[in-house]
């Protein structure tokens, strides 16, 4: 007989298309083997309702509330008038808490697992005390907000920088609270565990994976067909471009580095491959040699055929699931050092790294004039088989829930 599992996830964690889906996902897949999961969530995108029948298909029960992010940005601002996180009222639904007060007296759970901090406020209180607890809070969020506060001004960056203080004093109260704590990489527990001392024996983390079958060089044998112009030296970048750190990232490639690339490389391209590109993204691709693809159905194509896979984040925590999907498919990546925080590879002879415009410009020129060594990208697919199995990952995860981890 299947144990009983309470699942509560920020955002719909399907399609497994953007890190946290990926990741809360793969997940939920895990340990539907072994738990009948009674799954709560939110749903902040009104495209991903056509989803919830795939989903339902993992869950024993399933609720999913409505997210309008902007009126949910309106019912936030009161926090500022005290010293509650803006994140919690943001994430604060009266029928989301009543459908998972419901299933509490409905069943007896023999765990309880929370993805991401906000949705923690659903679990606590005496009632649920008694019960495993175990969250997953992916990265460190409050520094998160810190670092945006760093590259703002004026009114923002003090919003930002009290949303990192004030969620930084939740998150050490719920990782008190909870039975367990885990993060996406050894680096990001080990900030946590700096930052909340009081609760560093109850820290651990388990690395994200990658679907290696899926994300190969080759399927059945045969390649991906190229979506690139024939004489194009393809540079890609993958990801969700509504995402600020994914927006400065792209822009700051195309602005800073690839200029100075397309100097030396005047066949170099830049594909910005990823969905819902605002403004200031589609602006992009009137600059010479750059594309903003927009949505596509299959991006492994685009990661294939390309010279490079590149990661510029400035804004960065925790593991990238783009820069693993990337190695996955045996390209060569050049990335930011936050870009690879906490990621177990061999940095020069697995993943490339570079500080700085300059830099990046140059770890670049060297991968498109030596395009037949793809000795990098060999070490980098055999680096992810070895080090990023979810199988393997999500093992301590489910220890965890037992209480035998």
């Amino acid at each position: 007989m299947k144990k009983r599992l309470l699942y509560l996830v920020h955002r719909i964690p399907y399609p497994p298309n953007k890190g946290d889906k990926i990741r809360s996902f793969n997940m939920l897949k895990f340990l539907a083997r072994d738990y009948d999961i009674h799954l709560g969530t939110f749903i902040d995108d009104p495209d991903d309702w056509q989803h919830v029948p795939a989903l339902k298909a993992y869950c024993q029960s399933f609720f999913a509330a409505p997210l309008n992010p902007f009126k949910a940005k309106l019912k936030s601002l009161p926090a500022l008038l005290g010293n509650t996180p803006l994140t919690l009222p943001y994430y604060r639904h009266a029928g989301l808490a009543a459908w998972v007060d419901g299933q509490r007296q409905q069943h007896a759970f023999d765990a309880v697992l929370v993805f991401s901090s906000a949705m923690a406020q659903y679990v606590q209180g005496e009632p649920w005390s008694k019960l495993r607890r175990v969250i997953d809070f992916v990265d460190v969020d409050s520094d998160k907000w810190c670092q945006y506060a760093d590259s703002l001004s004026g009114p923002k960056r003090w919003i930002y920088r009290r949303e990192g203080r004030t969620l930084l004093e939740y998150e050490r109260a719920v990782a008190t609270d909870f039975d367990a704590s885990v993060f996406v990489s050894q680096h990001e527990a080990d900030m946590f565990k700096s930052l909340a001392p009081e609760a560093a024996s109850r820290v651990g983390y388990f690395n994200n994976g990658v679907d290696t079958d899926y994300f190969a060089p080759q399927v059945e044998g045969q390649p991906h067909d190229n979506p690139y112009p024939r004489d194009a030296k393809a540079v890609v970048f993958t990801g969700a471009m509504d995402y600020w750190a994914n927006v400065d990232a792209v822009s700051w490639f195309a602005e800073a580095i690839f200029p100075r690339l397309r100097q030396r490389q005047p066949q170099a391209r830049f594909y910005i491959v990823g969905s819902r590109p605002g403004r200031q993204v589609q602006q992009l691709g009137n600059r010479e040699g750059v594309t903003v693809t927009g949505a596509v159905t299959d991006i492994r194509p685009y990661l294939a055929h390309a010279r490079a896979a590149v990661a510029p984040l400035r804004l960065a925590r925790g593991v990238q699931n783009k820069v693993l999907e990337a190695m996955a498919m045996a390209r060569p990546v050049v990335a930011t050092p936050q870009a690879l925080d906490g990621l177990e590879a061999q940095i020069g002879t697995e993943v490339l790294q570079a500080d700085n415009a300059a830099a990046f410009a140059d770890e670049l020129d060297h991968l498109l004039q030596n395009d037949q060594d793809d000795s990098i990208g060999q070490a980098a697919r055999a680096r992810v088989q070895a080090s990023y199995s979810w199988q393997h990952n999500l093992t301590r995860l489910q220890g965890l829930l037992q209480g035998s981890a």
